[in-house]
């Protein structure tokens, strides 16, 4: 899965052409490299595996790469996006994050909006899988209660090992499971062992943990390579994978088990989610608008037709008083010349 990544910065400025620059990036790198294979569905994601090719999955992370816009929602699905995270690290008018780095969209009492329910539906009506990964415990919990698909967390780890913001408390990770959704282990230093220092033996105890709480079908792999910039010792990249299979083996992990780990879970989820999306096909694409007082934005358009140049707040009765009298007088002095001329 590649992020689609758009920094907070650009939201209520210029978040969703930058996605969508990034989302071009992503497409050209998969479709000209000759060991990639974009893929936008779990049967595409299968056959790139009989033809040998690394399958690229597109995901945003952030939802206010949208701008609260659900036809900009529905035009990155039709970009091949599949996959998005509802927050990143600020709020969006609709959602709530883990961090406060971003004193943005404050609000009490309501962590998942209206709008932001709208937001889950279509997404469950696209067959986009819901990303929790950087929302607030709050938002997650609402999420997963309200969605009608499995949902994912992308690259979060075990609240009760690493006891960081980022990572899922056990009482979430049940509530996960009875949605039938995944968590992929984040093998950030900061997220593993809640310092820069970490090794294989710390990042196995987050599988551990979660195994033993909600079962290995419920887990999968999310490294965060190209978004974080410690990690423990053995595991610097992706070539390191076969030392952390080799440990969770030593620790009595099944080959079946690890087989879910590192692919079929996800597939799962990407069926299942795809499963939703044919119950709903009959569903039509949502019209719900997000209001202008949630929002606040002032770079945005109010929609409604500008006034002509010049023109004031009178009435049609008024602007008659002030319409200029020379093109009718002309036209009644050529009128009477035509007559003199007929006699």
């Amino acid at each position: 899965m590649f992020s689609v990544y758009v920094m907070c910065g650009a939201q209520q400025k210029d978040a969703v052409r930058l996605t969508l620059e990034q989302i071009d990036v992503v497409r050209r790198m998969c479709t000209e490299h000759v060991d990639f294979e974009l893929v936008t569905s779990a049967k595409e994601l299968r056959d790139s595996e009989m033809r040998h090719k690394i399958a690229c999955l597109i995901s945003i992370e952030g939802g206010h790469s949208i701008d609260s816009s659900l036809p900009a929602l529905r035009m990155f699905y039709q970009l091949g996006v599949r996959s998005m995270a509802l927050t990143h690290t600020c709020n969006t008018p609709w959602a709530e994050s883990s961090s406060k780095r971003y004193d943005v969209y404050q609000r009490q009492n309501d962590s998942l909006t209206h709008f932001g329910k709208a937001v889950l539906d279509e997404m469950n009506r696209l067959g986009m899988i819901v990303d929790l990964s950087h929302t607030s415990l709050d938002t997650a919990k609402a999420a997963l209660n309200y969605s009608k698909a499995p949902v994912i967390f992308s690259h979060s780890s075990s609240y009760s090992i690493c006891s960081n913001d980022r990572n899922v408390p056990d009482w979430l990770l049940l509530d996960l499971k009875k949605n039938h959704g995944l968590i992929m282990v984040n093998l950030y230093s900061k997220f593993i062992s809640c310092s820069d220092e970490a090794n294989i033996s710390h990042v196995a105890d987050h599988f551990d943990h979660i195994k033993k709480l909600i079962g290995a079908e419920s887990i999968g792999i999310g490294g965060d390579y190209e978004g974080a910039d410690v990690f423990p010792q053995g595991l610097e990249d992706v070539s390191k994978y076969p030392a952390l299979i080799q440990e969770l083996l030593q620790r009595n992990w099944t080959e079946n088990e690890l087989a879910d780990v590192l692919r079929k879970n996800f597939l799962r989820v990407f069926e299942e989610v795809e499963g939703v999306r044919e119950q709903l096909r009959l569903n039509k694409p949502s019209e719900v608008q997000i209001s202008l007082q949630e929002v606040q934005n002032p770079c945005r358009l109010v929609l409604k037709p500008p006034r002509p140049k010049g023109s004031s707040n009178q009435g049609p009765s008024s602007r008659a008083q002030h319409e200029p009298k020379g093109p009718l007088i002309l036209a009644t002095v050529l009128l009477l010349s035509s007559l003199l001329m007929m006699e």
